[in-house]
């Protein structure tokens, strides 16, 4: 499940881990996938179910990036990678700026 978002991570060299829950009350499975580069501190939370030939059909995904309030929900994974394709470089140099300007701080002391 979500093969190209694996994909897509592993090519910017992102870790990721992969855990399956099924809760008791509801006819949905969920699979929830965390990743990140040093930490495993952004979510994406796979709701689906099987239909009547055994397939698998996703019917949300919600994406919790790190520091973000509220999820973003999505509908297919094309839409989710177009997300994370525009995202994820931005946090990167956010990251990126936060650690030279943590590092800058540190050499002044």
């Amino acid at each position: 499940m979500l093969n190209l978002t694996k994909q897509y991570l592993k090519s910017r060299h992102y870790r990721y881990e992969k855990s399956y829950i099924r809760p008791l009350m509801t006819p949905e499975s969920v699979y929830v996938f965390k990743f990140g580069r040093e930490a495993l501190n952004n979510r994406v939370i796979i709701r689906y179910s099987h239909t009547w030939t055994g397939r698998r059909k996703i019917n949300e995904i919600d994406l919790r990036l790190h520091k973000q309030k509220h999820p973003r929900i999505f509908r297919t994974e094309k839409e989710l990678l177009d997300y994370l394709e525009s995202r994820l470089p931005k946090r990167e140099q956010e990251a990126q700026k936060e650690q030279e300007h943590q590092t800058d701080e540190e050499n002044a002391k």
